[in-house]
C-alpha cells in the first residue's frame, strides 16, 4: 500500500521505536522490511546512540491496527533487532491523561500562600458557612460540572467498565472547555447500583455547578436522573438522552423547512425506544409533533399490549394514538419522518418508499446507520446520521457545553423542557435561510456562533420559566 492510499484509505501515522544492534543490522534491512509489509516511513528520529546500539523511532503510515501488526511482526523477524515500543498518535496523545489542573494565580511568595491557603483562607471558608450560596461567587462550583459515568454504556463500546471509560470522560472535559469555557472534570464511580451513583454524586454535589450524565445504560439511566434532579439543586443533565434530543430537534427543524413540512401535522417513527429514543420523543412531544410512534425489538410500541419495563409503559400510553401494530414496516407506512437510535441496517430501501413524499431519514446509530446515505440519498428530502464523514451529522458537542454555559451562567436550578427547546431552536437558527438545504441543516461544532446563540437562548428561557437563581446583567 501507497502513502496516498493508505491515507485515502483512512489510514494513520504510528510510531515504532527500535533498538538495532549496528554490528548485525543495517537500517536498509529495517526500511525493506516495512516497505515489504505494506508500510511508508515519513519520518526517522534518532533516540540515542552508543557504541553497539541505536534507538530510533519510525513514523509509518500503515492502513489500520492490523496492518501495524504486520510491520511488528516483520521488524522482530529481523536478527539483531528489538521492537521496544508501538504507539499511534492518538495513544500518544492521551499519555497521561488529556487534561490538568493549573492555579488560575502563581503562588509566588509566601504573602500569596497565605492568601490562598491558611491563614487567609480561613475568612473565606467562614463567609461560605454563614451563606452557602457565596459558594457560586467564591469557589469554583460556579463554573464546574462533574462528567459522571458507570462506564456501563460507552460510545459503541458497551459495559467496558470506568476505568476504560476515563479517556471519554476526559475527552468531554475537554470539549466543555474548547468550546464554551466550562471547567469539566471525569468522574467514574466503580459501581453499577443505581442507589450507589445516586449517593456518590449526590455526595460531590458541593464541589460542582452541574452534573452531566454519561453512558450510564438504560433503563436504568432513567431512575438515576429522575432522583437527582429532584434531590439536588443544581442542573442534572444526562447527555444521551437530552443532548442527542436537543441536536436532533435543532435538525429537524431545518429538515422540515427544507422539504416544506410543519411538525405539528407530521408523522414521525422512532426506531430505538430506549435512553435517547425516549428524550428525543419527549422533546418533539414537548414542541408539538402530530404523530409519534415507537418501535423497538418488540415491534410497535401500543396502549394495547402490557410491557414489563416502566419506560415503555409510559411511551406506548403517550404515543401511537391510532394504536397501530406490527414492526417498522408498518410503522413508517406515510410517515414523514424516520429516526433512528437502533441497529446499522434496519431500515430497508423498500420501507423508505413506503414513507410519504419528501422523506426526512435520521439515521444515527453509530458507526453503521439504520440506512447508508448512499443506498437511500435518490429518494428522501433529507438524510443526517451521526457520523462526521457524511453530511448532516447529529453531534452532541453542540449541545451540552452551551446548554450548561447558559446554566451556570444564570445559577439555574434545573435544566427543564423549555431550556431545552430554546437550545435546540438556537442551534437551528445558525443556519441562515439562503445556506439551508439538503446537505446543510446543522451547523458544524466549530462554528462560534452555536454556543453564543444556545447559552442566550437557555438563559432566556430559564428566567422565563422561574428556575435561575442569577439575572446576568445583560439581562437586568
Amino acid at each position: 500500500m501507497s502513502l496516498t492510499t493508505a491515507r485515502m484509505s483512512g489510514g494513520k501515522s504510528v510510531i515504532i521505536r527500535l533498538e538495532m544492534q549496528t554490528d548485525r543490522i543495517h537500517f536498509g534491512q529495517v526500511a525493506s522490511a516495512v516497505a515489504e509489509a505494506g508500510g511508508d516511513i515519513v519520518a526517522i528520529d534518532v533516540i540515542q546512540t552508543g557504541r553497539d546500539t541505536t534507538i530510533r523511532d519510525l513514523t509509518v503510515m500503515v492502513a489500520d491496527d492490523g496492518h501495524t501488526n504486520r510491520i511488528a511482526d516483520g521488524l522482530k523477524a529481523l536478527s539483531g533487532i528489538r521492537v521496544v515500543n508501538v504507539s499511534d498518535r492518538t495513544f500518544l496523545l492521551h499519555l497521561g491523561g488529556k487534561i490538568e489542573i493549573t492555579p488560575k494565580t502563581p503562588i509566588q511568595n509566601r504573602d500569596d500562600l497565605s492568601r490562598v491557603y491558611t491563614p487567609d483562607v480561613a475568612r473565606v471558608c467562614m463567609a461560605i458557612r454563614e451563606d452557602p450560596d457565596k459558594a457560586f461567587a467564591l469557589t469554583v462550583k460556579r463554573n464546574t460540572v462533574a462528567v459522571v459515568s458507570d462506564g456501563t454504556a460507552v460510545l459503541g463500546l458497551g459495559n467496558i467498565g470506568p476505568y476504560a471509560a476515563m479517556p471519554v470522560m476526559e475527552g468531554k472535559a475537554m470539549l466543555f472547555k474548547q468550546f464554551a469555557g466550562v471547567d469539566a472534570f471525569p468522574i467514574c464511580l466503580d459501581t453499577q447500583d443505581p442507589e450507589e451513583i445516586i449517593r456518590h454524586v449526590k455526595a460531590i454535589a458541593p464541589a460542582f455547578g452541574g452534573i452531566n450524565l454519561e453512558d450510564i445504560s438504560s433503563p436504568r439511566c432513567f431512575e438515576i436522573e429522575k432522583r437527582l434532579r429532584e434531590e439536588l439543586d443544581i442542573p442534572v443533565f444526562h447527555d444521551d438522552q437530552h443532548g442527542t434530543a436537543v441536536v436532533l430537534y435543532a435538525g429537524l427543524i431545518n429538515a422540515l423547512k427544507v422539504v416544506g413540512k410543519d411538525l405539528g401535522s407530521a408523522k414521525v417513527v422512532v426506531c430505538g425506544v430506549g435512553a435517547a429514543g425516549v428524550a428525543c420523543s419527549k422533546i418533539l412531544m414537548a414542541a408539538g409533533v402530530g404523530e409519534i410512534i415507537g418501535v423497538d425489538r418488540d415491534g410497535i410500541l401500543t396502549a394495547d399490549r402490557e410491557y414489563a419495563q416502566p419506560m415503555w409503559r409510559w411511551y406506548a400510553e403517550h404515543s401511537n394514538p391510532r394504536r397501530i401494530s406490527g414492526g417498522l414496516r408498518e410503522a413508517l407506512e406515510g410517515a414523514d419522518v424516520f429516526i433512528g437510535l437502533s441497529a446499522g441496517g434496519l431500515l430497508k430501501r423498500e420501507y423508505v418508499m413506503r414513507m410519504a413524499r419528501d422523506p426526512i431519514v435520521f439515521a444515527m446509530a453509530n458507526p453503521t446507520p439504520e440506512i447508508s446515505p448512499e443506498e437511500a440519498e435518490d429518494i428522501v428530502g433529507v438524510i443526517a446520521t451521526g457520523r462526521s464523514d457524511y453530511p448532516n451529522q447529529i453531534n452532541n458537542v453542540l449541545c451540552f457545553p452551551g446548554i450548561f454555559r447558559g446554566a451556570l451562567d444564570c445559577r439555574a436550578s434545573e435544566i427543564n423542557e423549555e431550556m431545552k427547546l430554546a437550545a435546540a431552536e438556537a442551534i437551528a437558527s445558525v443556519i441562515r435561510d439562503e445556506e439551508r438545504n439538503k446537505q446543510y441543516i446543522i451547523p458544524s461544532v466549530f462554528n462560534q456562533e452555536v454556543v453564543k446563540r444556545l447559552r442566550d437562548g437557555v438563559v432566556e428561557a430559564a428566567i422565563r420559566t422561574g428556575v435561575a437563581r442569577r439575572i446576568p446583567r445583560e439581562y437586568r
